[in-house]
């Protein structure tokens, strides 16, 4: 009882007050924090990473880092936006780390294809090996088994065929803008199942 006394005045207090608050050592402002922004954030995380396990830590990872950054805060920007930009810095470092290593399409210095300079140059680990399979074969499902017909058609004409975006649209008899906007779902869908 005592308890949610102290809490109801300091849930009418400003975001600015509970961090005052929150760095002279009063846990309850901190959890009225929380409180306050845990759903706006964890619906933000949500809609970028779409899977509730990696949800649900990265939302632990950013609170943690807002209450160990609190001294940080100046109050030059309403704490809304200071706690939403450290939300997207640490969604963003999330994606850095799954981003699986590239291989540039062209050598820049002869314009000739850098895959067999790259591959020649070390073999990869076992369980790189594995992980690009694993990659190759559910892009291979998606293509085979999520994107329509016109999709692939124009997945493959677009990266495959190299063909421009004007071509294909004369080509197939549509608007550039159709063309762009299948190409665009096809690649996202693509991507959704490649990662």
């Amino acid at each position: 009882m005592q308890q949610k006394q102290k809490l109801e005045p300091a849930i009418a207090l400003a975001d600015e007050q509970l961090v005052s608050l929150v760095r002279s050592g009063d846990p309850d402002a901190f959890s009225t924090l929380y409180e306050r922004y845990f759903r706006r954030i964890y619906h933000y995380v949500d809609k970028r990473l779409h899977n509730r396990a990696d949800t649900e830590e990265t939302v632990q990872e950013i609170f943690l880092n807002l209450f160990a950054s609190l001294t940080n805060f100046r109050g030059d920007a309403p704490f809304a936006s200071w706690a939403f930009g450290l939300a997207r810095h640490v969604v963003a470092n999330r994606f850095k780390k799954k981003r699986p290593p590239s291989v540039p399409l062209l050598d820049s210095d002869t314009g000739y294809p850098g895959l067999a300079t790259a591959c020649s140059s070390r073999e990869p680990a076992p369980d790189e090996s594995y992980e690009h399979a694993e990659q190759l074969s559910r892009v291979r499902h998606a293509l085979e088994h999520t994107l329509s017909e016109e999709q692939r058609q124009l997945f493959f004409l677009h990266h495959l065929e190299h063909q421009s975006i004007e071509e294909i649209a004369q080509a197939l008899h549509k608007s550039e803008d159709a063309v762009k906007s299948h190409l665009y779902r096809a690649r996202k869908l693509l991507l959704a199942q490649a990662l």
